[in-house]
């Protein structure tokens, strides 16, 4: 359950709304849910969840999805207790979004296929091509020039520089079709004027755009991974029907991990998955834009029958699902984890197959959590990204040693997940509970 709260705010808000006082007009039927809850107004929040998805619908104002009515109605309905009774309908607001939802993904279905059948003109889409390499060519030399200048008038100058130098390059990268590179440009703009390690983060960044220009230019003789990388980084997309013909793996998969950011103009949503046979680690991306809302997490420490089909690239691989998965009746285990030595080994390597990989996963062993960072069991130690939710963390693990998986962002450590074990400690073949952060 706590793998679908968007923030552990709302998971408590829920809890305490659990109970049937709130509620009016509960039911549910083997694929829907719905109540009304009631609120500071005078009308009742109505509640729907499809609970094949899951998915959820609630008319209060809440931007989180799902909100805490949706979870607190999911609660109640586990719990078992008999204030959610069976029907043999569904209410008539739960039924209406059920049909509107199974209209569009019909209507979905039917655009795809009409995409499908449609023939496609050779000579329009080499034109187009060729102008967008034109744009990029042209942007990527302008930035290479940018970064010459800037390494020219040396470092500390960054420092004095307001954001807006930054984000006029940015905006020059986006005009160039390079949003991707745009987007790090202006991170790290940020990063120069307000971190204290301001200098080490530039420089390394540096490095890697750098080397995002050179490998640009001789992308004729990159292969297809290492093409890919490069494409992802710069932010030219790959098409999901190319990758769905291309190379794909069904596989039992154990959710690691799962992390939402929202810059203000985008929501991503990050899921990481193990392979049970092939142990490979991959990550989902979702995306929302606008009014759009992002998909339900899934559920971390649950395992999920699937095939994936993974875009080209050489190290921390993008995937999408083929087909929906199938949730497995067993509980995955968490990998026994590694000390961070050992870790940061791991992503060096990762890191010299593809150095432009924002972040690289990691199950770190026998961990202890402080404020501001983590210390393994040979005294060595991480300091936590800006963003890390530490509070949880600290309450799960109460100072004892723990597995925790996490994202290597640079030089810091953004947990993702913990395993509680029963005895306390944090080591072992992967048994305790696994609790997303």
């Amino acid at each position: 359950m706590a793998g679908l709260a968007p923030d552990a705010s709302s998971l408590t808000a829920a809890r305490r709304l659990a109970r049937p006082g709130p509620w009016s007009d509960t039911g549910s039927t083997p694929t829907l849910l719905w109540g009304k809850c009631q609120g500071s107004g005078k009308t009742p929040y109505q509640v729907s969840i499809d609970l094949i998805g899951p998915a959820f619908r609630c008319s209060c104002p809440s931007r989180k999805f799902p909100c805490k009515h949706g979870l607190a109605l999911l609660l109640l309905w586990v719990d078992g207790s008999g204030s959610v009774a069976d029907a043999d309908e569904a209410a008539g607001f739960a039924q209406e979004w059920a049909s509107e939802r199974s209209a569009r993904a019909e209507a979905k279905a039917a655009g795809d296929a009409a995409k499908s059948t449609r023939t496609p003109d050779p000579a329009a889409a080499a034109k187009r091509l060729e102008e967008r390499l034109a744009l990029m060519d042209g942007g990527m030399d302008d930035f290479a020039r940018w970064l010459t200048d800037l390494a020219r008038s040396g470092t500390a100058s960054a420092r004095q520089q307001s954001y807006a130098w930054w984000d006029g390059t940015a905006a020059r990268l986006v005009d160039a079709q390079l949003p991707g590179l745009a987007d790090d440009v202006r991170s790290v703009g940020g990063a120069v004027s307000g971190r204290p390690d301001w200098a080490e983060r530039l420089l390394v960044a540096l490095g890697r755009w750098w080397t995002a220009t050179r490998a640009w230019s001789a992308r004729e003789s990159l292969g297809e991974d290492q093409l890919g990388d490069l494409r992802a980084y710069l932010g030219w997309s790959t098409s999901t029907e190319s990758v769905r013909r291309a190379d794909a793996v069904t596989d039992r998969w154990l959710v690691l991990g799962a992390h939402r950011s929202d810059d203000g103009r985008l929501q991503q949503q990050r899921t990481w998955l193990r392979g049970n046979a092939s142990g490979e680690i991959v990550q989902v991306l979702d995306f929302a834009a606008g009014g759009q809302v992002l998909p339900v997490a899934r559920v971390v420490g649950s395992s999920l029958d699937a095939t994936l089909a993974r875009y080209p690239g050489a190290a921390v691989r993008r995937a999408l699902f083929v087909d929906e998965p199938a949730v497995a009746d067993d509980r995955g285990r968490m990998p026994s984890g590694a000390s961070l030595e050992e870790a940061r080994s791991a992503a060096a390597q990762a890191w010299g197959r593809n150095p432009w990989a924002r972040r690289v996963p990691v199950v770190l062993a026998d961990v202890r959590v402080g404020v501001d960072r983590v210390v393994d069991a040979d005294g060595a130690s991480v300091r936590l990204t800006d963003d890390a939710d530490v509070w949880p963390l600290l309450a799960l693990t109460g100072g004892r040693p723990a597995r925790v998986f996490g994202e290597l962002e640079e030089s810091r450590l953004r947990p993702l997940t913990v395993v509680v074990a029963g005895d306390g400690g944090g080591s072992g073949d992967g048994d305790g509970e696994v609790v997303g952060l």
